[in-house]
């Protein structure tokens, strides 16, 4: 056994093994430990060396803030703070204590106040570094609690005391970049922002003095999807005053998950536009034996809390869904109802392939309860004596009609002609190559049929086991790419994004469902792009029609990529892959200009899994 992991096994990390080991049961647990202790392939500690704000940038943004910040009381700041800092503070060691004090009041934004409220009447040495540090900084506001009540009891107590436009939350040992709330600013400054969220990591004693910084947490912009899997907002949050006024502080019957329901409860009084993400690593989250952060088990009652708060949001959005607890810590699944009995219409292009074909309708007939669908079969320039009589013996039984297309393969134009004879409600593009798993219509339909979304994919498996896609970032590979491809099947990714549900920019038409009427109101798909992107175009098209797509694991696929045609991939197709990527980089330039809003710009795109650049 090699010496870092002996160093693993102290009595903390033994009785913490133990714990999950019960959790998951043995198969699962030894999957996790795997993946968890797979090498990083580009080391965080590092990165975060290289790509934290140097001392110099920090000098230009206090002279910047010095000269051009003050008594300018149009835009909120001089007498009346930016920014308030609010922190529930109990039982704070004197060393997290001090470092919290330094890393606020030493923002390179001058313009704010920190209201720590004390739940420690019998802390003596707490009181006195607070007070001494007010005395010295007029920004520090200290609230003597009477007891110790609840996190949300505590915090509300600070938010009353509170006077700036924005409230921004932070837990009593944890700290924030010295540029934290300069970098926030420009967001805040703009009356059509009502929340904003930043990036984050986890800090620990590297046991030499200082901090090791690790597990970044780089995020999206706004994915109500992936909110409802898991509160990825977390930190470093920032909140308008006004909002909070409208919506209320956070609720201490969700005690826990106080964080998660008071998000959820915010984001239901605003649209998304009105939600800023800062794409930097902005809040660094301690962890020790006693904290929540790397005991996950200390927060056990917390996770029904976070049901609860999922339960009441769903309700009050009007969706009709199922919330469970997934086996990992802190995340949910949402079951979505399908609504009405709408019909769906499954169109499978096929050339040759009679092998092929039977194994994805079987698939089909064998693993689909939803009782409500037809196929069609779009035939395109077969000869075999072996798939034409194969299509004379499915014509018309088991949901089943062929129709033919007489001209030249071109992915997007076989399937707007099949689109344009189908009867369903909704339209299902799925590949011949690929064989569905059980529940997979119920799934999709049950995502689709929200009015919020366009469309919606699964996550499909190479017949290996290994991923072949779990949804497409626009950017990877220079164009766009799936995600986690040729990643262990039975691994969950980075921060389980193979694993759960989310908003992606795209989704494959490898097996995809899209409502009809958007379908057609987006003019289906772009026939210039005959065999690459023309899935991600579709998108992308909804997209801009404020439509989200959601990328469901929980509908799953075998996919024998490229069986039926071959390899995409040669020097005979080059030129038609150049003009097709031509056409989506002059058809979508903000997503190669800006970024995908889906795929945080840390994140590099000669890569698929969520490895820094």
């Amino acid at each position: 056994m090699s010496r870092s992991i002996l160093q693993k096994l102290k009595p903390y990390y033994v009785r913490k093994a133990l714990r999950y080991l019960k959790h998951y049961g043995p198969g699962d647990f030894l999957i996790r430990v795997r993946e968890r202790l797979a090498p990083e392939d580009v080391p965080y500690g590092p990165w975060f060396e290289q790509h934290r704000t140097r001392e110099e940038e920090l000098e230009r943004q206090r002279r910047e803030c010095g000269l051009s910040y003050g008594s300018d009381h149009t835009t909120g700041r001089g007498h009346s703070p930016l920014f308030s800092v609010v922190v529930p503070a109990w039982r704070t060691p004197e060393e997290y204590l001090r470092s919290l004090l330094d890393s606020v009041l030493g923002q390179t934004f001058p313009d704010l106040e920190l209201v720590i409220a004390n739940a420690s009447p019998d802390d003596e040495d707490m009181a006195r570094i607070l007070h001494s540090c007010a005395e010295k900084d007029s920004r520090l506001t200290v609230i003597d609690l009477p007891e110790n009540e609840s996190i949300a009891a505590n915090t509300n107590a600070a938010i009353r005391h509170a006077s700036g436009t924005f409230i921004c939350f932070m837990d009593h040992d944890d700290l924030i970049a010295p540029d934290a709330l300069y970098e926030a600013s420009r967001y805040a400054l703009s009356p059509d922002i009502d929340l904003i969220y930043t990036d984050e990591d986890k800090i620990r004693d590297d046991g030499r003095g200082g901090l090791e910084h690790f597990q970044p947490h780089f995020k999206p912009d706004f994915s109500p999807d992936l909110l409802r899997s898991n509160n990825y907002i977390c930190h470093f949050l920032m909140v308008r005053k006004s909002l909070i006024d409208d919506a209320g502080g956070p609720d201490d019957r969700f005690e826990g998950a106080q964080d998660y329901e008071f998000i959820l409860r915010c984001i239901d009084r605003i649209g998304p536009e009105r939600i800023a993400h800062v794409p930097k690593v902005l809040y660094h989250w301690r962890t020790h034996a006693a904290s929540t952060a790397d005991n996950p088990d200390s927060k056990a009652y917390a996770y029904d809390a976070g049901k609860r708060a999922l339960e009441e949001h769903l309700e009050r959005r009007g969706f009709s869904g199922e919330v469970s607890q997934t086996k990992d810590h802190g995340f949910y699944r949402v079951r979505y109802r399908v609504t009405g009995h709408p019909k769906v219409s499954v169109i499978i292009p096929n050339r040759e392939q009679r092998q092929m074909l039977e194994k994805c309708l079987t698939a089909v007939q064998r693993h689909t309860e939803y009782d409500n669908y037809e196929v069609i079969v779009v035939e395109n320039n077969s000869s075999s004596k072996e798939i034409l009589d194969y299509y004379r013996q499915i014509q018309g039984k088991d949901r089943v009609r062929v129709i033919r297309w007489k001209r030249e393969f071109n992915f997007s134009a076989i399937n707007n002609f099949a689109a344009g004879k189908a009867e369903g409600d909704y339209l299902v593009f799925l590949n011949n190559d690929v064989e569905v798993r059980d529940g997979w219509l119920t799934e999709l339909l049950g995502v689709c049929s929200r009015e919020d979304v366009g469309a919606a994919g699964g996550k499909l498996y190479y017949p290996d086991g290994r991923i072949q896609s779990a949804g497409i970032a626009v950017g990877i590979g220079g164009v766009a790419g799936s995600l986690f491809t040729g990643m262990n099947g039975s691994f969950s990714g980075y921060l389980h994004k193979a694993s759960i549900m989310q908003d992606l920019s795209a989704v494959t038409a490898a097996m995809m469902i899209v409502k009809k009427d958007a379908f057609d109101r987006v003019g289906g798909f772009t026939e210039e792009l005959a065999v690459a992107f023309n899935d991600v175009d579709l998108c992308l098209k909804l997209r801009k029609t404020g439509k989200l797509i959601v990328y469901d694991p929980y509908a799953e696929a075998t996919h024998h990529e490229s069986v039926s045609r071959g390899d995409e991939y040669t020097a005979r197709n080059a030129e038609r892959w150049r003009r097709e990527a031509a056409y989506m980089k002059s058809s979508w330039p903000e997503y190669y200009e800006k970024g995908d809003p889906y795929y945080n710009p840390n994140f590099s795109l000669a890569r698929w899994d969520y490895t820094p650049g």
